[in-house]
């Protein structure tokens, strides 16, 4: 059950696979995290890309949070959902002179800039609108978050933001622009972050950095530490949240600065479950369960070799079979799982909850094979309300018919 609501009685209301959030833990979450920055002058934005759905995002935005997007579109579900774009930070490496253009006429609070090209391009594109954009730089600080490899994001090599040693000119630059306005800085070490020593470490240099600009007359009113607070999805540590609120107040001492920070993960990914129904048993030299949600509903296993915690939803069929199963979808590839080796007691037509899966599963889904993504269920206070339904053949098909018949 979530709160008052159980999880069979949603599955047979809307079929599986079907991703089930709760709105609650999401606020007791959301207010964890504020608690533990008691002290701190600070801003929480709900990072988008971590569940982009309408219905998560207006739960945030009743909450007073802001907004981290990083595209166009995450901007145009934050505005369809009453959000202020002046309460918004737009990061991301690639942004495109449309979305630029979008963002400067909506009002966006800030640019993270994470190239000298993009600074180019910003600032010819509010010259062209005859505004002056709000700026930070990306910086990297040369951290190593000690995370996966794929959401580790403060290092040289990574493709994010710009080197610390570059910073300086870039804001001198900046600063002398009429079409660009210097307003912070910004870093983001990566995601599953489970200690404070990495986000003291990257705080101190960008802390620094904020001293030799202010020795050049650059005032800056915000640092941004990003996100990348490490939740639990098995046995491994979680954030200290507690211990990283202590950190920020001892960082920031009297410093009259706004902290922002952009979590994502931390609040939405253990409040949501994608459950899913055992089509076959295939036992043999490898034991598979062969359910209903594939790669395609929950990409995380196959690209980032992820850890989620999987469990019968309600009391085992009757010819169910105890073992070591790989849990695995039809799509034809061999990487399509959501599991490998757990032991289970499960029988064809079982229920199954895949926990852990509010960050990173619906956002990241796809129509591979032609599948129609899940539906999204919001329950909130006990009741289970739907917030996207589930694609249908004629939503996969349609904009290709239309082009069929030269539409």
């Amino acid at each position: 059950m979530i709160e008052a609501a159980t999880l069979a009685a949603i599955a047979d209301r809307w079929g599986t696979p079907c991703y089930v959030y709760d709105a609650q833990g999401m606020r007791a979450r959301h207010d964890e995290l504020k608690a533990a920055l008691r002290g701190v002058d600070h801003r929480i934005h709900y990072a988008v890309k971590a569940n982009s759905n309408l219905g998560v995002l207006a739960l945030f935005h009743e909450l007073g949070t802001g907004f981290d997007i990083v595209s166009g579109g995450e901007l145009a579900r934050v505005l369809e959902v009453g959000g202020d774009a002046a309460d918004v930070v737009f990061s991301g490496v690639g942004k495109r002179a449309d979305e630029i253009d979008f963002a400067l006429k909506a009002g966006v609070g800030c640019f993270n800039v994470e190239s000298a090209a993009e600074l180019a391009r910003i600032e010819a594109r509010a010259e062209l609108l005859g505004r002056a954009a709000p700026i930070s730089l990306r910086v990297n600080p040369q951290v190593d978050p000690q995370t996966h490899p794929y959401i580790a994001t403060g290092l040289r090599e990574s493709k994010f933001g710009v080197a610390m040693e570059d910073a300086p000119a870039l804001y001198r630059r900046a600063s002398a622009s009429e079409h660009l306005r210097v307003v912070g800085i910004d870093c983001h070490i990566g995601s599953q972050i489970q200690t404070w020593a990495p986000f003291r470490e990257a705080g101190q240099r960008i802390l620094e950095l904020r001293d030799t600009l202010a020795a050049d007359g650059i005032d800056i009113e915000h640092v941004d530490l990003g996100g990348g607070l490490g939740v639990a999805y098995d046995d491994d540590a979680a954030l200290d949240v507690a211990a990283y609120g202590q950190g920020l107040r001892e960082l920031l001492g009297n410093q009259k600065v706004t902290l922002l920070l952009e979590p994502g993960r931390y609040l939405v990914a253990n409040n949501g479950l994608l459950l899913t129904r055992v089509e076959y048993l295939k036992p043999g030299f490898k034991n598979f369960a062969i359910v209903d949600a594939a790669m395609n509903d929950l990409l995380r296993p196959a690209l980032y070799q992820a850890y989620h915690h999987i469990e019968r939803v309600g009391a085992p069929g009757a010819d169910a079979l105890d073992g070591s199963w790989n849990i695995v979808g039809p799509i034809c590839e061999s990487g399509d799982f959501l599991a490998h080796d757990r032991d289970l007691t499960v029988a064809a037509g079982d229920l199954l909850a895949v926990h852990s899966a509010g960050a990173y599963g619906m956002s990241q889904a796809s129509n591979y094979n032609s599948r129609g993504r899940a539906p999204e269920v919001l329950v909130d206070a006990g009741e289970p309300r739907l917030i996207r339904a589930r694609e249908t053949l004629n939503d996969l098909l349609g904009p290709e018919r239309a082009a069929l018949a030269g539409g």
